[in-house]
């Protein structure tokens, strides 16, 4: 059984800065594809950012240049470091895992293990 545990969401205000962690529980934590995801409130959830099993990442357009994903395999833990926010990155971000994710697709579809979701809130 694998599990995801997400934390570090939170209220900011436009140009500040967030950084959310994401635990995978259950299973070797290296052997995965990770990566980052959000849904607004009437959207569509979309690939914010993805790691594969070799380290390679993947950015959206929106978030290029001010996101960084990056992980600890010791820690058994993701991150995503968010800068210069905007009130356009607000939504329910979300950690997912795979074996064998096509990252740079940055699709939902790719994804099997999801967690909980954290709540990231950008006022102006």
């Amino acid at each position: 059984q694998v599990a995801l545990v997400e934390s570090g969401g939170g209220s900011v205000q436009a140009g500040g800065s967030l950084r959310l962690s994401c635990v995978v529980f259950g299973s070797t934590y290296s052997s995965y594809s990770m990566g980052w995801f959000r849904q607004a409130p009437g959207k569509e959830r979309e690939g914010v950012a993805t790691v594969d099993s070799e380290g390679r990442t993947n950015y959206a357009d929106s978030v290029k240049g001010r996101f960084t994903i990056s992980e600890d395999n010791a820690k058994n833990t993701l991150y995503l470091q968010m800068n210069s926010l905007k009130p356009e990155d607000t939504a329910m971000y979300y950690c997912a895992a795979d074996w064998s994710a096509r990252g740079w697709l940055l699709s939902q579809y790719e994804y099997k293990y999801w967690g909980q979701g954290t709540q990231v809130t950008v006022s102006s």
